[in-house]
């Protein structure tokens, strides 16, 4: 094994270096001659077949190096960490210190202990009220509106059309402030509902009276709420060309509406929307009871200092999730940045809280399971990957869900289950 040296350092991180030999090198360096050897045409030799002295003088030396230093640094991390009972949390931080032929390779690897609670909460002492959910006529009204909205038929209106306040209309709009374009102020097929509140208060009576091919400019102000400060609570120009016109054919929710959707009639229809909703609040509140109690029991523990590896990862993660979910609705996270008038530094700043928050949460829940004893069997965990497995049809993704790495993932989430289901019958009432 490598010679590592342990240095504990602040905020529960610890620093390893590690001092590979030329001789605990060599076979990785042999492993990497053969990869290039393989990825790579040789004149002369078939692939895979080239020795060192060839790949060295093809490549350079120090390609083989840079070749075998990841799975190098891998193991060695690995077997180091196990070795000395070292429990970690997050990724390591390499760096390479040397790294030259004929020498010994020397990294470090900086890591964050997993942090504990110095003092967990009395969860006897604490409470958590439940909701119960409610649905009420106007909820299901609004379902309705939504489902008319998704049926309603839009056809295009004669020439002479006059705009009033039950049309869609499609219009060239160009925003400026003192005489400036607004960055992204420029739309030249923006959709308005007229039958429906927008956003600017004031800019559906703008347009009303107006006919296809008519141009208008006028004056409003943004809401003061408008994401963006540019423009919040200021007044700014509009210069608007109507292009097209759409009457709207929105049918009665009378009993042929529910019928084309399935249903025998208005009162099933009305009934089905509301067990519907009923379940997502239900589950709402589920969700609700489960964040309330949980960082209620993160504020009232107390905890090791949380390394900045630890939290630098989780603001990352968070700022992963919220990146895919602005793609998701088509949008440039730069460009959501942008509008937002912030930078990925404030980013990082603004979530900072809450990752420290999601950091003790999952900490007090790892407590909770030790100081409860609450732990998963095989039977459980085989039952769990059984019907997991049940959800796909193609071998090679079934087998996935047996894998080692799946196991462990499918065996904490079932572990957290238990944990906030003893929580929720201490806490929730």
């Amino acid at each position: 094994m490598p010679n590592v040296q342990i240095e504990d350092q602040d905020k529960n991180t610890i620093k390893l270096t590690f001092t590979i030999t030329l001789e605990e090198a060599q076979p990785y360096l042999d492993e990497a001659v053969e990869r290039l050897a393989k990825t790579t045409s040789i004149p002369g030799f078939r692939p895979g077949n080239a020795g060192y002295e060839v790949v060295k003088n093809r490549f350079g030396e120090m390609k083989i190096y840079e070749e075998a230093l990841e799975p190098l640094v891998r193991k060695s991390y690995i077997e180091a960490v196990l070795a000395h009972n070292i429990e970690t949390v997050g990724s390591p931080k390499i760096d390479v210190v040397k790294l030259a032929p004929e020498n010994d390779i020397v990294f470090t690897a900086e890591i964050a202990r997993m942090p504990r609670t110095t003092s967990l909460a009395d969860i006897e002492t604490l409470k958590v009220e439940k909701k119960k959910p409610v649905v009420e006529d106007k909820d299901i009204d609004l379902a309705l509106n939504d489902l008319q909205r998704m049926q309603t038929k839009e056809v295009r209106a004669p020439k002479d059309t006059i705009v009033t306040d039950k049309e869609k209309i499609v219009v060239s709009m160009n925003i400026k402030k003192d005489n400036v374009p607004v960055e992204g102020g420029q739309s030249p097929n923006h959709i308005i509902y007229l039958n429906e509140n927008y956003y600017i208060p004031g800019l559906k009576d703008k347009v009303k009276g107006m006919k296809e091919g008519e141009e208008k400019t006028f004056k409003l102000s943004f809401p003061e709420e408008h994401v963006q400060k540019l423009l919040a609570g200021n007044e700014v120009e509009f210069e608007i060309t109507l292009k097209e016109i759409f009457n709207l054919e929105i049918p009665e929710v009378n009993d042929e509406f529910a019928k084309a959707l399935g249903m025998k009639d208005v009162k099933t229809l009305r009934e089905t929307i509301k067990t519907n909703m009923l379940e997502e609040k239900k589950q709402e509140e589920s969700f609700r009871q489960e964040k309330e109690m949980l960082e209620l029991i993160a504020k009232k523990s107390q905890f090791e200092d949380i390394p900045d590896l630890l939290l630098n990862e989780e603001i990352n993660k968070m700022i992963g999730e919220l990146k895919q979910g602005v793609e998701e609705q088509g949008l440039e996270f730069d460009t959501y940045l942008k509008n937002l008038k912030k930078t990925l530094a404030d980013l990082k700043i603004d979530f900072t809280p809450q990752a420290l928050m999601r950091i003790k949460v999952a900490i007090v829940m790892r407590a909770i399971a030790d100081d409860q004893d609450i732990s998963i069997d095989e039977k459980e965990l085989e039952e769990e990957l059984d019907r997991t497995a049940e959800q796909y049809k193609e071998e090679d993704q079934r087998k996935q869900i047996y894998s080692p790495q799946y196991r462990e993932y499918a065996e904490h989430v079932l572990k957290n289950r238990k944990v906030i289901d003893f929580l929720r019958d201490k806490i929730v009432e």
